[in-house]
C-alpha cells in the first residue's frame, strides 16, 4: 500500500502530511521528531494500514509543509500543539490514536493536556520523556541550526546513516528513502537537508519546551513508552519515573538502539500494534 499526500491550511499554514488506510478506519496520528519528516514511519504505517486511518504530518518548517514567517514564534511546542488541533479537526477526527517520536512525543503530551484534551485515547511516546537530558539538548543545539551542504544525494545520504545511527538497524532501501525523504536543493545546486534552520530557536527561545512535567502527571489514557536501551535523551531514571507518575506509562526497553527507536522492524511495531488495540 502506498500513501496519499495531502496538504491543508492550519493556523494560516500549510502543512502537509500522508495519509495511510481507508477513510473510515479508526484514526492514528503519527508525528515525526524534531529534524525528520512525516515519512519516517513509512514501515509502521505500511503494517498498521489495513486496521487504522493513519495521519502522519510534516510539522511546519520541515518536509513539504510551509516555513514560518514567525519562527521566533512558531517553532515551539504551543504552535504545535495548536497545529495539530486545526488538522484534526479540519479532518472531522474527534479521537485519534497518537504515536509520537521525540518532539512528536512532545507535542503529543502538550497537546493532549492542552488543545486536544480528550481526544487522544492511546498515547505512545517513542524515545521522549516528561523532561530531556541537557546533554541531548546541547548536542542537537550544536548541528541542527546549521545543516550541511553536499554535492550529492549520495553523499547526504551517508551523513545520515552517521548522524542518525543511533535508530538502529535499516536496510539499504531504507536509508536510501531517508535520504530521498530528507533533501532539498539549494540555489547553487547543492544538497542540504530539507528542514528551516530556523526551527532550532526553539531551544534558545523556549529553554523549557520540554519540561513536560505537569502535562504528563494531568494525562489520563493509556501510555506506551519506549526507550532506546543506550538514548542519551530520555534517562532510564526519567523512564522509570514516568512508570508511577501520571498515567503511569508502561515502558519498554527497545535492544540495539539509541535516540530514537525508528520503528521499522517486527520487534517495534508488534508491542505498539498489541498496545494501540488495547
Amino acid at each position: 500500500m502506498q500513501p496519499s499526500s495531502h496538504y491543508l491550511r492550519c493556523l494560516d499554514r500549510e502543512i502537509h502530511f500522508v495519509q495511510w488506510g481507508a477513510a473510515d478506519a479508526p484514526p492514528l496520528v503519527m508525528w515525526h521528531g524534531l529534524a525528520r519528516t512525516g515519512r519516517d514511519f513509512d514501515d509502521i504505517a505500511a503494517t498498521l494500514a489495513d486496521r487504522y486511518r493513519i495521519i502522519c504530518p510534516d510539522t511546519i518548517g520541515r518536509g513539504f509543509s510551509q516555513w514560518s514567517a514567525r519562527p521566533d514564534a512558531e517553532y515551539c511546542l504551543d504552535f504545535y500543539a495548536g497545529l495539530a488541533r486545526s488538522l484534526l479537526d479540519q479532518l472531522g477526527l474527534q479521537q485519534v490514536r497518537w504515536i509520537g517520536t521525540s518532539m512528536g512525543g512532545a507535542i503529543g503530551i502538550k497537546a493532549a493536556a492542552t488543545t486536544l484534551r480528550g481526544r487522544i485515547s492511546h498515547l505512545v511516546l517513542n524515545d521522549i520523556g516528561s523532561r530531556i537530558a541537557q546533554s541531548a539538548v546541547d548536542r542537537i543545539k550544536s548541528y541542527a541550526g546549521s545543516p550541511p551542504q553536499f554535492d550529492t544525494v549520495t553523499e547526504l545520504e551517508q551523513y545520515l546513516r552517521t548522524v542518525y545511527t543511533p535508530y538502529g538497524w535499516q536496510s539499504d532501501a531504507q536509508w536510501r528513502r531517508m535520504a530521498e525523504t530528507s533533501v532539498r536543493r539549494l540555489p547553487d545546486g547543492k544538497i542540504t537537508t530539507h528542514y528551516d534552520p530556523n526551527m532550532v530557536k526553539q531551544f534558545f527561545n523556549y529553554p523549557d519546551d520540554y519540561v513536560l512535567e505537569a502535562e504528563f502527571d494531568s494525562l489520563d489514557m493509556p501510555v506506551l513508552l519506549l526507550r532506546g536501551e543506550n538514548s542519551d535523551l530520555l534517562a532510564p531514571e526519567t523512564a522509570q519515573e514516568m512508570t508511577q507518575r501520571g498515567p503511569k506509562a508502561t515502558l519498554l526497553t527497545v535492544p540495539g538502539c539509541g535516540h530514537a527507536p525508528c520503528l521499522n522492524v517486527p520487534g517495534q511495531i508488534e508491542p505498539i500494534a498489541r498496545f494501540l488495540q488495547g
